[in-house]
C-alpha cells in the first residue's frame, strides 16, 4: 500500500477545520447520493494514478452544476474546511490528490457539453468532461480538440485547462492559453467569476483566466471552459523513422520542418531504452528495427495526395543524407494507433516498478545531453534511465526507474536534475505542473520577486488558503 504523502514528506497539516458529522450531514442534504464517504468508495480519490502519493479523506463530493459547486465552497470557506479539487486524476506530480483529510470535490459528473458552433469551432462545456469524448464529439462536426494526450481516456478538460496540460499537438495548434478562449470559476469563497467569453478577440482589461490556466487548482475550480477547436485536418500521415544518433534527430528535424512547413503537427523522439519497455511490456511491435533513437512525425492537412508528396519527398531527402537508416509512413487509422508507440511510454515504465518523473523544457540541443549525464552520475544505481518527448518544443521526459522507492536514489536525482535544468536556462515542468512533488524546486525556474507576487495572488484571492493546500507554491513565509 501506498505510504501516506504527509509520513513520506514529512509535511505538517495547516490548522483547517476536521470534518465533522454535522458537515457531512450538510453535503449529504446538498448532494442526495453524491457525497461518498464510505472507506471503500473514496480510496480511490485517495491514490494518484502512479500510486506514488495518498492522502487520508474521508469525504468525495461529486456536484453537477456550478451552482452546487458555489454552495460547497461557501460552506468549506466558512467552516474552514480544505478542498482538493480532482479531474480525471490523470496528474503526474501528486497535485490531484490530498495531502492529509482534504475533501475532495471531484468533477467527475460536470460532463455536459453547453454549445458548440459549427462555423467558429468554438465549445463550451463543463469542466468533468473527459478529453476522449470531447474529441468524439467535435469529430462528428469536422473538427479536432486542440490537445490530445496519452491519458485522454479519462483526463478531464477542467483538469487539463487546470496544469495547462501540452501533450502531442502543442506545436501545430499552440498551447492552452492560446486555444482557451474563456473561463468559469468558482473562487474559494464561493463567489463565481463568469469569464466564459466565446470570442477571439476581447482585449477589455487584465486577461483573468490566464491566472487560472495553470494553476492546478490553487485559486478557484475551473467549472466551464470555452474553447477554439481546429477542424478535422483531412489527410493525417504519420512517418515512423530510426536515427543512429540524438545529432541526427536534430538535424531530421531541422530538415523536417523546412520541408513540411505548414502540414507538420507532431515531432516525437524516443530512446531505443523507452522502445524496448513498450514492446516488452505491452507486447507492441516496432514498425522499424533497432535503432538508438525513434522519431515520430505526423502531419495534418488538407489535400491527401499534396501532403504524401512532402512527406515521401522528405523521406527520401532524410535517407539519401543518413539522417535516416529506417523509416515506414503510415496513413490509414489503424496503422496510425500501432505507431502511436509514443503514447504508451508511461504505461510501459509503470510495468518497471517505481519510476522518478522528470517533465523538463530545454534548449532543443542540449535535450538529450541531461539523460546521458543522469545515466553516468546513477550507474547501477538506477534499474532504467530513458529519455523521450516532444522535441518540436523542446520538452524532455526524464524517466528513472528502480524495483521500489529508494530515498538514497531520489537524493542522487534531486535537487542534481534541477540544477543542471537551471544551469541551461531550461524549466524544471514543461507540462505537468509543480503540484506537490515539485513546489519546493520552483526557484530553480522563476525568480524570488515572481514567486513572491504568485503567493500575493494566491492570498488575495483565497486568503483561507483552502484551496489545494500544499500544492504549486512554496509556503508564504
Amino acid at each position: 500500500d501506498v505510504v501516506p504523502t504527509s509520513e513520506r514528506y514529512a509535511v505538517r497539516r495547516l490548522p483547517f477545520a476536521r470534518l465533522g458529522e454535522r458537515d457531512v450531514a450538510f453535503f449529504e442534504r446538498l448532494l442526495p447520493g453524491r457525497a461518498l464517504t464510505a472507506q471503500e468508495e473514496v480510496k480511490p480519490f485517495n491514490v494518484d494514478w502512479l500510486k506514488s502519493v495518498r492522502g487520508c479523506s474521508q469525504l468525495v463530493l461529486k456536484p453537477q452544476t456550478t451552482a452546487e459547486v458555489s454552495q460547497v465552497l461557501r460552506y468549506c470557506y466558512e467552516k474552514n474546511l480544505a478542498v482538493n479539487p480532482q479531474g480525471g486524476n490523470t496528474g503526474l506530480v501528486g497535485g490531484g490528490v490530498p495531502v492529509f483529510d482534504e475533501i475532495i470535490l471531484s468533477t467527475a459528473l460536470m460532463n455536459q457539453v453547453i454549445s458548440f458552433d459549427k462555423v467558429s469551432g468554438i465549445l463550451v462545456c463543463q469542466a468533468g468532461c473527459v478529453l476522449e469524448r470531447l474529441n468524439e464529439y467535435v469529430e462528428e462536426q469536422g473538427f479536432i480538440m486542440p490537445l490530445d494526450l496519452g491519458a485522454k481516456g479519462s483526463c478531464h478538460i477542467g483538469g487539463n485547462v487546470a496544469t495547462n496540460a501540452g501533450g502531442l499537438r502543442l506545436l501545430r495548434y499552440g498551447s492552452l492559453r492560446g486555444t482557451v478562449l474563456g473561463l468559469e470559476v468558482v473562487l474559494a469563497d464561493g463567489s463565481v467569476l463568469d469569464c466564459l467569453t466565446s470570442l477571439r478577440k476581447d482585449n477589455t482589461g487584465y486577461d483573468l483566466k490566464q491566472l487560472f490556466i495553470g494553476s492546478e487548482g490553487t485559486l478557484g475550480v475551473i467549472t466551464a471552459v470555452s474553447i477554439l477547436c481546429p477542424q478535422k485536418p483531412k489527410a493525417v500521415n504519420v512517418a515512423f523513422l530510426g536515427c543512429q544518433s540524438f545529432a541526427k534527430v536534430l538535424e531530421t528535424f531541422t530538415t523536417c520542418r523546412a520541408m513540411l512547413g505548414e502540414i507538420l503537427s507532431a515531432y516525437e523522439f524516443m530512446d531505443e531504452k523507452c522502445m524496448e519497455l513498450v514492446e516488452r511490456h505491452l507486447k507492441l511491435s516496432s514498425p522499424v528495427a533497432d535503432s538508438p533513437f525513434y522519431v515520430l512525425i505526423e502531419t495534418s492537412g488538407s489535400n491527401s495526395s499534396h501532403d504524401e508528396e512532402k512527406l515521401s519527398n522528405f523521406l527520401e531527402q532524410a535517407m539519401a543524407s543518413g539522417l535516416v537508416t529506417d523509416g515506414t509512413v503510415a496513413t490509414d487509422d489503424k496503422k496510425i494507433k500501432a505507431s502511436r508507440l509514443r503514447e504508451r511510454i508511461t504505461e510501459a515504465l509503470t510495468h518497471e516498478g517505481y519510476v522518478y518523473k522528470y517533465d523538463i523544457s530545454l534548449p532543443v540541443g542540449k535535450l538529450y545531453d541531461l539523460v546521458d549525464d543522469m545515466r553516468a552520475r546513477l550507474g547501477q544505481s538506477a534499474k532504467n534511465v530513458v529519455g523521450y518527448g516532444h522535441l518540436g518544443d523542446g520538452n524532455l521526459h526524464l524517466n528513472i526507474t528502480a524495483e521500489s522507492y529508494s530515498h538514497s536514489l531520489l537524493d542522487a536525482i534531486e535537487p542534481f536534475v534541477y540544477e543542471w535544468t537551471a544551469r541551461c536556462s531550461g524549466s524544471i515542468s514543461a507540462e505537468h505542473g509543480l503540484g506537490f512533488k515539485k513546489k519546493q524546486f520552483i526557484q530553480y525556474s522563476k525568480p524570488r520577486g515572481a514567486v513572491v507576487l504568485m503567493q500575493q495572488f494566491k492570498a488575495m484571492l483565497d486568503p483561507k488558503g483552502i484551496l489545494n493546500p500544499y500544492k504549486t507554491l512554496p509556503s508564504a513565509p
